[in-house]
């Protein structure tokens, strides 16, 4: 939306003179009580009336029905018992839940997959009189087998019947699913688009019944390849609305390695010929021209400095022994920290120079273990005071253990069957991965009495906490109630935590190790927990790239667990004129201990790594699974994604369900900046939920600071549609969900042109450490200079629409449900909002 030049400009001390209140009342929250109405219930987003829901599976419209088939859990709140549910919608917004269409069986759990309506019955499972809708899924056998098989259904999906010739597709493999069926007229075949998770692969099969299928041709590694690629689509789209002009769109979903740190759901634009795939982006490279720091090519590391043993006297030539091959060297040398394997610490440091140049570009592999500003890098001594467990003995001594997962005595370091454990203090310590992650149990303390200001005490192993359902936990118990608890970050390194007791002294307390979770990295290690006045630190244990400014870090980057190099980016623009360092550091020595780094150069632009030319569909934390319809009406291709993260899926605080959809959206593939882009909106029957007039701003001046909205415009499930101007604000945009210390913020950052939202403030974000944080997405102003931002506001959720749909950022959200407010603001300097306006949204379930 574009909007007139204003004639006037409104200051935001008369802000409410502004406002055109067209809504006849205000919109009090709904009480949080009921089914469909608990607290984080989304009213405008699908959810199942309860258990576990993940990927949407199987979109088809059919006779009038738009059908919506999902990864679900029948029998809990968190991931197993893979089948397919099902909801069906006439408008893609008000849906029915049906009863669960596939099932799991003992052998056979049900994964993604898409569904066809076979009009000319090809497979013999209908008949052209009445079709079969063919669900095409991957059969997850007990052997860990992967296969695609069919399930059919000739009473509009309401009942389904496996084909008896299952698997019709099995290569044998265990990382081979989601399989996306489509009718290819040209050939009048059936064409399937199908992953290979582990390769970082799609593969294209043809069949001219759904039974029989030919392999034509790969497509990959291309890309961001930095987890396994699944829930591929593909699909034909017209370039500017010009069906004379079309090109296909292969988007492959990505877990882990998506631009916002988890899941992903990354594109690529390109030409099929019926056979094979050509992206338009061969996935070349330059990076910025300007002047080499450093390049290791000398046979020594000249003026730049190293302390310990990690990178030898010398820049490596390529992999050292025991690693596995490196690329993206340039040239032949580099600094690598892998002497001697993993279990070597140390740093290389540059002589400090003059920062003249915009941006510092270098290239980084190695270890994904990021700089914690909070750690310490020295040694340091075990706080003294009260030893409440060490874990040194033959047993457990006074401490209680339950169910099998701590066995009966401490265990040695680490156990079979499990990545090399470290950071623990002495011999022993608590680990519950006896027998593997399947073993759960508690260990709890004697009760004793909280008399020094902290607990200290080492953790690792999963990131699963108290308030989920499977956790992994060091829990602190008080009068029968749970006031602390911590938790594992995936790793086998333990590392020390601390929690402040100044409230509590006095108190009794125990001390609970619990380990409930089966799934991945289910298990949790303990050591040395200790009452003290000294409170603990984490020790570092990064493999990073630092820039250094006062003897402090100012910049860091990481590897992402690969041996791979890829450009990364120092902003020297604040520290211009001042004297810099650059610090390689290798401070770990568990998995991926290592950091390798090479081609330092200044230059006026950054460079940007294979993550940020990628191609996102959505830049925000919870948007995966992304697939699109088949056979939707008028040739539109409407896209759901799975509204959550495999970094915290099964931790987020909400019951008796879990997890959303997003919202349906439509895409095009529009020329914006000079380049094809995936474009999407939500589709158009959203409006349908509309409440009332909207309320409306117009020529409103924003001036440094924060100034809410009137109260009629406070709401837990809302639609704003905003144009702002710049002017000489460095940021501005709007808050949601504010109230109660808590805000989501939607913002533009004009220097560096990205729409971004933070949700670190925005309510519950505790459950998990991956969870807040700030998401950001390119995003140019119009030729106008004028900012456009869409924000769709759910009970638990943003999914915030710049520009023409070109950036998209989707957020989950765990507010209060008292905090309703809306706020504009700016930062630096005044924007002007052009226009504004915000409706209510109803829930779909009322119609």
């Amino acid at each position: 939306m574009r909007a007139s030049r204003p004639t006037r400009r409104t200051s935001l001390a008369v802000l409410a003179a502004a406002v055109c209140l067209g809504l006849t009342a205000g919109s009090p929250a709904v009480a949080d009580t009921g089914k469909f109405q608990e607290q984080y219930r989304p009213q405008v987003h699908y959810t199942p009336a309860q258990n576990w829901m993940n990927d949407p599976n199987g979109l088809v419209y059919y006779q009038g029905e738009y059908h919506l088939f999902y990864q679900y859990n029948p029998n809990g709140n968190s991931w197993g018992d893979m089948s397919w549910g099902h909801a069906v919608s006439t408008d893609l917004i008000h849906w029915k839940e049906l009863p669960l269409a596939i099932p799991r069986t003992d052998d056979e759990m049900i994964f993604s997959g898409s569904v066809v309506v076979d009009t000319d019955n090809t497979s013999g499972l209908g008949t052209r009189k009445n079709p079969a809708m063919v669900a095409v899924y991957t059969s997850a056998y007990d052997d860990g087998r992967q296969a695609q098989s069919l399930a059919y259904s000739t009473d509009r999906g309401r009942t389904w019947t496996k084909y008896t010739g299952n698997p019709v597709l099995d290569i044998g493999s265990h990382a081979f699913r989601d399989p996306k069926v489509q009718w290819y007229a040209p050939t009048r075949s059936w064409l399937m688009t199908v992953s290979l998770a582990d390769e970082h692969k799609v593969e294209f099969y043809s069949s001219k019944d759904l039974k029989s299928w030919k392999l034509l041709s790969e497509f990959g590694p291309a890309g961001a390849t930095g987890g396994g690629w699944e829930c591929p689509d593909f699909f034909p789209l017209a370039v500017d609305g010009d069906p004379r002009h079309v090109k296909w769109v292969m988007v492959v979903n990505i877990n882990p390695g998506g631009i916002a740190g988890g899941s992903g759901a990354q594109y690529f634009v390109g030409d099929f010929d019926g056979t094979t795939f050509t992206p338009d982006d061969n996935g070349s490279y330059t990076p910025p021209a300007g002047t080499v720091l450093q390049d290791f090519e000398q046979a020594d590391y000249g003026a730049w400095t190293t302390t310990g043993t990690a990178f030898g006297t010398a820049p490596a030539t390529g992999s050292l022994p025991g690693q596995s091959a490196i690329t993206g060297i340039e040239g032949t040398g580099h600094a690598n920290s892998f002497h001697d394997g993993d279990s070597t610490t140390g740093t290389l440091t540059s002589p400090a120079f003059t920062a003249t140049s915009d941006y510092l570009n270098f290239k980084v592999g190695g270890g994904n273990h990021p700089h914690n500003p909070n750690a310490v890098t020295d040694p340091q001594p075990t706080p003294t005071g009260t030893v409440l467990a060490d874990f040194e003995g033959d047993t457990y001594g006074d401490w209680t253990a339950t169910g099998t997962a701590f066995g009966t005595a401490p265990a040695q370091g680490t156990l079979p069957g499990q990545q090399s454990v470290t950071g623990y203090t002495g011999h022993g310590l608590a680990n519950s991965f006896l027998q593997g992650d399947a073993t759960t149990g508690t260990l709890t303390s004697p009760t004793f009495t909280i008399d020094k200001k902290y607990l200290d005490f080492q953790i690792g192993g999963g990131t699963h906490p108290a308030n989920s359902d499977s956790p992994t936990t060091v829990e602190l118990v008080v009068d029968g109630k749970t006031v602390r608890s911590a938790t594992g970050s995936n790793n086998e390194q333990l590392d020390w935590a601390s929690w402040d007791l100044s409230d509590l002294q006095g108190k009794t307390a125990q001390i609970k190790i619990v380990d409930q979770n089966t799934g991945g990295w289910g298990h949790i290690n303990v050591d040395q927990v200790v009452l003290s006045d000294t409170q603990a630190k984490p020790q570092s244990s990064e493999t990073a790239v630092n820039l250094i400014v006062d003897g402090q870090v100012v910049q860091s980057a990481t590897g992402s667990d690969s041996e791979t190099l890829d450009w990364a980016s120092f902003d020297l623009r604040p520290y211009k004129g001042k004297q810099v360092q650059v610090q390689i550091a290798d401070l770990n020595t568990g998995g991926w201990g290592h950091i390798m780094a090479d081609q330092f150069t200044t230059a006026s632009q950054p460079a940007l790594s294979t993550l940020q030319r990628a191609h996102w569909v959505d830049f925000g934390k919870d948007f995966y699974a992304a697939v699109t319809y088949n056979d939707a009406p008028r040739g539109e291709r409407t896209m759901i994604g799975w509204m959550s993260d495999w970094q915290y899926a099964g931790n987020t605080p909400t019951t008796p369900w879990r997890s959303a959809q997003s919202l349906p959206r439509t895409l095009q593939l529009r020329t914006v900046g000079g380049r094809l882009q995936l474009t999407q909106q939500p589709v158009q029957s959203l409006n349908t939920l509309r409440q009332g007039p909207a309320v409306a701003l117009n020529h409103v001046t924003v001036r440094p600071g924060t100034t809410a909205l009137p109260s009629r415009g406070n709401g837990k499930a809302l639609d704003i549609d905003a144009v702002f101007s710049p002017a000489d604000a460095k940021k501005f945009g709007l808050k949601v969900r504010t109230g109660a210390g808590q805000e989501t913020v939607i913002g533009y950052d004009t220097a560096n042109q990205r729409l971004y939202v933070d949700r670190t403030k925005s309510g519950a974000v505790d459950f998990d450490p991956n969870f807040p944080g700030v998401q950001t997405a390119p995003l140019k102003p119009q030729k106008d200079g004028k900012i456009h931002i869409r924000v769709v506001v759910d009970w638990s959720s943003v999914e915030v629409f710049g520009g023409q749909g070109e950036a998209v950022i989707t957020d989950q959200v765990f507010p209060d449900p008292s905090s309703q407010g809306v706020q504009l603001f700016a930062e630096g300097g005044s924007a002007r909002l052009d226009s504004l306006k915000l409706w209510h949204l109803g829930s779909y379930r009322s119609k």
